[in-house]
């Protein structure tokens, strides 16, 4: 019966960091096809100043440093929780 919970709990870590990872390949490709649509704006715009663009471009940066960041603290966090999780499972298999 333990065995079947163990599975259970697996799937539903699975499922969760699934969901995740989709809804975050989603963001990541709109962000992506945002970002060239802008640069191409921002190419033709000539009237904006060198400063601007180049500050515009470190936030851009900024804003996928983020990104990479979040998904690196959710695999983990995913990891931990699965680690956790299935541990506790075997500890209470083995009482």
């Amino acid at each position: 019966m333990q065995d079947m919970y163990t599975g259970m709990t697996k799937q539903i870590i699975d499922f969760n960091r699934n969901t995740f990872d989709g809804g975050f390949k989603a963001m990541t490709m709109f962000q992506d096809q945002t970002e060239k649509t802008f640069h191409s704006m921002l190419d033709q715009a000539s009237w904006i100043p060198e400063d601007s663009k180049k500050m515009l471009n470190e936030w851009l940066n900024n804003c996928k440093k983020g990104r990479d960041e979040l998904k690196k603290m959710m695999d983990e966090g995913f990891n931990k929780f699965e680690e956790l999780t299935m541990s506790s499972m075997k500890n209470m298999a083995s009482q």
